[in-house]
């Protein structure tokens, strides 16, 4: 387990040339499942978008939030929108979730990317209208944030360095 943490990075460069198995797509949407969660809620959802039109949809909407000029998303062919019901831990439940998913990706051989903005997304009028669309009720939900996912064009990622003086022991 310390591997995948160890070894995961943020990827912002993704090959389209390679489609990710259902298998592991599952079994990383399964990890957040799994994620603590405040009182054992579990109010935390995962919608997994791999239709390319919605993922475009979702990726401008992205964009205008956060006045960006490129793909928020970094072509990432699948996205993994958290979102979790209304609550004083809908954060950090669904922040867990994102955490098992990434180290879960990066044990499965994908790459991945921790993106903001789903609150905004689910707030406005375009991201309410967007999901409801296709048949998701998201009213009693606050977007939490995405997972881009898939293949690294280059995954030779150089050791992360850990800053000094971030762990102090009271004995």
């Amino acid at each position: 387990m310390l591997t995948a943490i160890e070894k995961r990075r943020s990827c912002r460069n993704y090959d389209n040339e390679r489609i990710e198995e259902e298998e592991k797509i599952n079994e990383i949407v399964n990890a957040g499942l799994y994620a603590a969660n405040g009182r054992g809620q579990q109010n935390g959802i995962v919608i997994v978008i791999q239709d390319k039109k919605v993922r475009d949809e979702l990726s401008n909407l992205n964009k205008s939030v956060g006045k960006f000029s490129i793909d928020p998303f970094y072509g990432a062919p699948v996205i993994l929108l958290v979102a979790s019901k209304k609550s004083p831990t809908a954060i950090y439940d669904g922040a867990a979730m994102i955490e098992n998913m990434l180290i879960e990706a990066t044990n499965q051989g994908l790459a991945t990317c921790w993106i903001h903005r789903a609150k905004e997304e689910l707030e406005s009028k375009e991201g309410q209208e967007l999901f409801s669309s296709l048949g998701i009720d998201l009213s009693d939900y606050e977007g939490i944030g995405h997972i881009a996912l898939g293949y690294a064009k280059n995954d030779n990622y150089p050791p992360k360095i850990i800053k000094d003086n971030r762990v102090f022991y009271i004995k």
